[in-house]
């Protein structure tokens, strides 16, 4: 474990700012308690931050299925505005996967984005992309993902980020570190990258990696409903969703989008309920407010 790596500014402010796409949104690890249904990997990582060192506030940016464009013109200016002492960044994944995408291009603009991330002075988190082994309609794009991680570990020794070499982590090698889609990380995947991110940023916790019995060998007739189960269930409606020019995060917004305080206690499932209590009775008090209204206007009209 590295020692505390994470500055704070003149203040003592302490606040954190995820900003990227599906992997730090949360996707693959459900919470139906939680804003988007999910939980992730960056929301264990402020809990754990407010344990260590209460006063701390997060914010996530991060929607399922962004370009790096999409962070670049959605996310970078709310994120600057916030003044954040830390900063998280995984984008440019779900670009690779467009086959149209100029890989040079990509780079440059990714560049662009770390470097007005880096100047706010910030401590600041980069990610390698991690090999996803699904099937081998996708081993064509691990040249681009091998360039990606080269260019990524680039700039972080270039702009002094804290880099989390996701490509180099074995644990994901347990198919039982990833959700029924094979392309996001599940709970426990979530659980072991939030720890890899505490250990880089020197942060203590209890996270531990799962102890689990060797997986399994499956049978050929159950191999084959499987994979049958998967190209059905995600492989052939993420097709059609390309063919139609839509996303899973089209509807979506930002899970925590302007900086909440992190409890130390009960975390961000109390913010949460918080947050839910106060839009009921913000509903409940307009609905009060409509019904009145009506009987004045049935009043003044008898």
């Amino acid at each position: 474990m590295a020692g505390n790596v994470i500055l704070t500014d003149q203040d003592g402010r302490r606040r954190f700012v995820a900003l990227g796409d599906s992997f730090t949104e949360g996707v693959g690890d459900r919470n139906e308690a939680l804003p988007n249904g999910v939980r992730g990997w960056a929301d264990r990582v402020a809990e754990k931050l407010a344990k260590a060192e209460p006063g701390w506030e997060y914010a996530n940016l991060a929607v399922r299925s962004k370009r790096l464009r999409h962070v670049i013109d959605e996310q970078l200016d709310r994120a600057l505005a916030m003044e954040p002492t830390l900063i998280t960044l995984y984008a440019g994944g779900n670009d690779i996967l467009d086959l149209a995408t100029d890989m040079e291009l990509l780079m440059a603009e990714y560049e662009k984005l770390v470097a007005r991330l880096a100047a706010t002075g910030a401590t600041l988190v980069l990610f390698t992309g991690y090999d996803v082994k699904v099937s081998a309609v996708l081993e064509p794009f691990k040249k681009r993902n091998a360039l990606y991680n080269e260019r990524v570990r680039e700039l972080a020794a270039k702009y002094g980020a804290v880099l989390v070499d996701y490509w180099c982590l074995d644990a994901y090698h347990d198919r039982r570190m990833w959700a029924a889609d094979r392309l996001h990380m599940s709970k426990a995947g979530h659980k072991y990258m939030a720890s890899q991110v505490l250990d880089h940023l020197g942060v203590p916790h209890k996270f531990s990696p799962k102890d689990w019995e060797p997986p399994q060998r499956l049978k050929l007739r159950d191999w084959e409903r499987r994979q049958r189960r998967w190209v059905n269930d995600w492989v052939l409606p993420l097709f059609g969703r390309k063919l139609r020019g839509v996303t899973l995060g089209d509807s979506l917004g930002p899970r925590w989008p302007e900086p909440v305080k992190v409890p130390r206690k009960a975390g961000l499932r109390k913010v949460a309920e918080r947050q839910a209590a106060a839009a009921a009775g913000s509903v409940a008090s307009g609905d009060a407010g409509n019904s009145q209204h009506g009987k004045a206007k049935n009043n003044g009209g008898t």
